[in-house]
């Protein structure tokens, strides 16, 4: 299997590496950011023990596509696409939590809500809820960002009153999140889908507010049908969908949640494909492109490192 699962570069200028759950962030003379997208998958908090093949690519190309289909919403870091699995970009200060929206109740919001959970991160659930069944209006849940371990729901007034986000910081995130999130359900809504719900993570520069990392991926979202939604949900019936909530529940179906005690269960080569092969779909669905497997012989990273470093050449 072809996948990357660890970098290590050292290109012209860069001053630290930050290897995160899924990608690896080089920082270059304090300015700019080169972000690789990895095969690397990640459940629960936690790295699967095998990679994706595709998958970085999959999600760094969509990524690119929403963020020149949003930057008129406002400004973000994209500046360029080297290589299909690496996006350069400007360092931003990030804020240290992540804006998450929702427009329907399913995913952890419904395991919560089916224990009894009726106020979740300072936001009123209404009684009698099914699951996956839409909010009045979407609602954002915002959790603090963690280096490890789980990431921790927070309401707004606590983001604000700890002095994580200032109020006036954490105002131009709600209206970015909102018109984001709308401008991401009409697009897909174009397709053929729903977007049911996804986080945005923002940062600062030069005292002014940017998008930052990625958008609309199935890391960071979750898809649904929009044909055949109404009919599942009167019947009760799961929803088809195209998210990384199959792994998730692939997982609990293994009993793996990771809790103490628990083991993760073997990722076959076989299953690894099938996750790809999901990925692949959500591109073609969520672009209407056909995705170009990038297959040419010899070492990803050593064509990445050859991308990037031509490209940094370009920009002294």
């Amino acid at each position: 299997m072809n996948a990357l699962t660890k970098t290590d570069f050292h290109f012209d200028g860069q001053k630290s590496v930050y290897h995160g759950k899924v990608r690896d962030v080089y920082d270059i003379n304090d300015d700019l950011i080169v972000m690789v997208a990895t095969d690397r998958i990640s459940a629960f908090d936690v790295v699967l023990p095998k990679g994706i093949p595709f998958k970085g690519q999959v999600l760094n190309q969509i990524a690119a596509k929403f963020l020149d289909s949003t930057n008129d919403i406002c400004p973000n870091w994209k500046i360029a696409v080297p290589d299909p699995m690496v996006t350069i970009g400007l360092k931003c200060v990030g804020f240290r939590v992540e804006m998450i929206i929702r427009s329907i109740l399913t995913g952890s919001a419904w395991r919560a809500y089916k224990e009894g959970c009726r106020e979740l991160c300072g936001v009123r659930l209404p009684e009698g809820m099914r699951e996956n069944e839409r909010f009045p209006e979407p609602i954002i849940t915002p959790t603090t960002k963690a280096d490890e371990g789980h990431d921790v729901n927070i309401s707004k007034e606590e983001i604000i009153s700890q002095g994580i986000v200032s109020k006036e910081d954490y105002t131009v995130m709600e209206t970015y999140t909102k018109k984001l999130f709308k401008r991401g359900q009409d697009i897909a809504a174009k397709k053929g889908l729903i977007l049911v719900d996804t986080k945005y993570e923002f940062g600062k520069r030069e005292g002014k507010v940017y998008l930052i990392d990625e958008i609309h991926t199935p890391d960071s979202s979750r898809y649904f049908y929009a044909d055949g939604y109404e009919k599942r949900l009167a019947a009760g019936e799961p929803q088809k969908q195209l998210s990384k909530e199959f792994v998730r529940q692939w997982l609990i179906e293994h009993e793996f949640m990771n809790e103490p005690g628990q083991t993760m269960p073997e990722i076959t080569d076989q299953y690894a494909d099938s996750v790809s092969e999901r990925y692949i779909e959500l591109y073609e669905h969520i672009t209407g492109e056909k995705f170009d497997k990038k297959t040419e012989s010899g070492d990803i990273a050593t064509r990445i490192e050859k991308n990037v470093t031509e490209y940094l050449r370009t920009i002294r």
